[in-house]
């Protein structure tokens, strides 16, 4: 049997257990085997029965005595009760609602068990431990696979239990691991001391002892932080010998743009533009992110870059990752480019227009056309009809679009663009006379850790604009208890009268679709149970709380009908049609809604300067790092900002993590607590992007990252197409399938 074999074809699997396992996104037998734990539990305290004590996790191993069923007459639960005695004593046992097990548990048999000790009127006893029948008293302990040990326990569905997945997992591990190859070369292994393949594949699912089980985590959480990085090296590397447009600075223009903002730049700033245009004299292309907090001035950076471009005669794509967002950055661009002569173009799924010394609607026939060919079309108020700079959504990477001149390529809220999408917009989309790849610039308002961004975007140079403009005030943020909620709204109506407006933020649409509460029984926060999709790795509890987060429909009845009648207030979200958004907006932006009840579809980029109160409703259910993107919504214009974080959670820990955004105003250093508070996961999506969690959890390990890009670096001067190794070649094809780290 082969890694790639269907999991039809291990024996025991049959089709109700292929639908569960698919669930979990098993389908291979390669998928299986590297189905993780996601923890142990720990049956390694073997003791005799005399000496059990209560509140302990023991493992005994004895003789069963007796075994039967009865019922409770109240609640009519079936108890499995047995007697168990060793030689130096003897001790009850009690299962419930398991019936069963009078069937595959007889008198005189020996078992091992382990579980808690418990203690009752009628002395101690064993609850519901986990259990197996052994041959003799004299066995090895390698040989169990739920008890005595360390047992794996992994993430489930409904139906498909760890001790199910143990019982199929070890005969197919003795049967698979003697066939297998390494594909990490030996020197790597040898210096950095890590496990081979097939004992760290052995020791992860039945550890010897918790060192093998940590060894055994650190070579496979070493292996995709290898393949991550030789994946992002390799791109940065094939980059640099594509050709790419030379574009002269244009130091004079860049110095009349700045005197003509209403602003000083800071130095930050001038820093990051600095290197922008030293990277686009280059002959390879560019690929640099631009890092910066909320309200660091990005847009203005990029702009800068883009008139450099523009001077030297070439083409500018701006791509923003919604309608409402590319409207704003084509109505703000417009404005700081209007003393220069540019031609500027908006193309979404719904429209297509130019800006030069006025705006002009364009059938997009037309518009395409003035992207390809500004050469043949008559002159338009004076000046070549071609676009110069085109901004828009995924509209420009649609296959009619073709650019005459492509020079660069700025993308906004880049991580919200797959790869395929960036590399289609920066490579294919242009038809040029010469060939060439134009510069790509990336921005992020998500501030990045380090560690984070040296795995995820290794392919990328980084600017960081970490010095926010002069004169930005500060935002008093409060965290609001259900108690205070009247106080907040009675803040919220003085607020209004003033002429100010406010945003409100819930985590949802629409109520959740879970009505029947009582059918789902809470489970332990550890054990993960499955539902279809993205509830296949939620708890019961997680998903009864989350069912009852706020969402924006339910909200905006509330406040609209009940809370402040006698307000204008409006509703967002993400389902709505683009022209009604855009509608939404514009009229909140005029002024003509008092109060704006939305989802994290105004997270991004949208700039309301009178809006002075940010309140999020749920606000546990948000990262630090997404708060704080909330909370830069408010606080752009001259009059005092609020941002109150309401939460119906009682847990100590929420408030704790909460008041980080209370005493942190830097975005970066939120960045950080975030990652050590929810890990990784929760800045990509574990499983959205198809690396196990522990790998994730050394995704904030920066020194264990720089000693993998190391690594990776060596192995690629040596062997750039990695064609002496083979394995590990095909291993990072595979990879690169399953993997999308964006």
């Amino acid at each position: 049997m082969t890694l790639n074999a269907l999991i039809e074809e291990i024996p025991r699997i049959g089709p109700a257990y292929i639908k569960k396992l698919n669930k979990l996104g098993i389908k291979k037998v390669s998928d299986l085997l590297f189905h993780f734990p996601h923890r142990y539990d720990d049956f390694t305290n073997i003791i005799s029965i005399n000496k059990v004590k209560a509140g302990e996790t023991a493992t005994i191993q004895g003789k069963i005595l007796e075994i039967k069923n009865s019922r409770t007459w109240k609640k009519r639960i079936v108890i499995t009760e047995a007697l168990i005695e060793d030689g130096t004593g003897a001790i009850r046992v009690i299962w419930f609602n398991q019936p069963f097990l009078v069937n595959n548990l007889k008198p005189g048999q020996i078992v091992s068990l382990s579980g808690k000790v418990s203690f009752t009127n009628e002395g101690l006893y064993l609850s519901s431990p986990a259990y197996e029948k052994v041959s003799s008293f004299k066995f090895q302990v390698s040989s169990l696979a739920h008890t005595a040990r360390l047992v794996p326990v992994y993430p489930e569905t409904e139906g498909l239990s760890s001790r199910w997945l143990r019982y199929i997992l070890k005969p197919l591990l003795e049967k698979i691991i003697p066939e297998l190859k390494d594909f990490l070369p030996p020197e790597i292994k040898k210096r950095q001391k890590i496990l081979d393949l097939s004992l760290a594949l052995w020791q992860i699912h039945f550890p010897k002892n918790k060192k093998m089980a940590e060894l055994s985590r650190q070579r496979f959480a070493f292996e995709e932080l290898f393949l991550i990085q030789l994946e992002r090296l390799q791109t940065k590397k094939r980059l640099q010998r594509e050709k790419a447009p030379q574009v002269l600075q244009n130091i004079q223009l860049i110095k009349e743009f700045s005197a003509n903002l209403p602003f000083k730049l800071t130095d930050a700033q001038r820093k990051a533009t600095w290197e922008i245009i030293q990277d686009l004299k280059k002959s390879y292309p560019m690929s640099r992110l631009l890092e910066g907090d909320v309200g660091s001035g990005k847009t203005v950076v990029a702009v800068m870059a883009a008139l450099n471009t523009i001077s030297a005669g070439w083409q500018v794509a701006f791509m923003a990752p919604t309608e409402i967002l590319a409207q704003q950055h084509f109505q703000e661009i417009s404005k700081l480019l209007k003393n220069f002569k540019i031609t500027i173009g908006l193309l979404t799924g719904k429209e297509s227009k130019i800006k030069k010394t006025k705006l002009k609607d364009l059938k997009r026939e037309e518009f395409l056309k003035q992207i390809l060919d500004p050469i043949t079309l008559k002159k338009y108020n004076g000046a070549s009809k071609k676009i110069d700079l085109v901004i828009g959504t995924h509209a420009l990477i649609q296959e009619k679009v073709k650019f005459k001149n492509l020079g660069m390529v700025i993308i906004d809220e880049q991580h919200r663009f797959g790869t395929e999408q960036r590399a289609k917009l920066a490579s294919s989309n242009q038809k040029q006379e010469t060939r060439t790849i134009p510069h790509l610039l990336s921005m992020t308002a998500t501030p990045i850790p380090r560690s984070l961004a040296l795995t995820v975007y290794g392919d990328l140079d980084l600017s960081l604009l970490d010095e926010m403009p002069k004169g930005r005030q500060k935002i008093i943020t409060k965290i609001v208890p259900p108690t205070a909620r009247k106080e907040t709204y009675d803040f919220i109506k003085k607020e209004v009268e003033k002429g100010r407006q406010i945003f409100v933020i819930c985590p949802r649409i629409e109520k959740s679709q879970i009505t029947n509460h009582k059918s789902f029984t809470p489970l332990d926060s550890k054990h993960l149970t499955g539902q279809a999709n993205y509830k296949s790795q939620i708890t019961n509890k997680e998903m009864l709380s989350w069912s009852e987060v706020k969402a924006v429909k339910e909200e905006y009845k509330k406040l609209s009908k009940e809370i402040f009648p006698d307000l204008k207030v409006e509703m967002l979200h993400g389902k709505m049609k683009s022209k009604e958004k855009e509608k939404i907006m514009k009229n909140f932006k005029k002024k003509k809604s008092d109060i704006l009840v939305s989802t994290s579809v105004i997270e991004v980029g949208i700039d309301v300067p009178n809006a002075t109160i940010m309140m999020i409703e749920g606000a546990d259910r948000f990262g630090l790092a997404q708060l704080h993107q909330f909370r830069g919504r408010v606080g752009r214009g001259l009059h005092q900002s609020y941002c109150f974080l309401l939460t119906d959670s009682p847990a100590k820990k929420t408030y704790q993590r909460l008041k980080a955004i209370l005493t942190c105003e830097n975005g970066f250093e939120l960045a950080e607590k975030d990652l050590k508070i929810r890990g990784p996961g929760d800045f990509f999506g574990t499983r959205q992007s198809g690396i196990p969690d522990f790998t994730m959890r050394n995704l904030s390990d920066l020194p264990l990252i720089k000693k993998v890009r190391q690594e990776a670096n060596l192995i690629l001067e040596k062997e750039p197409n990695l064609e002496k190794y083979p394995l590990l070649l095909e291993k990072l094809k595979e990879f690169k399938k399953r993997v999308h780290l964006e």
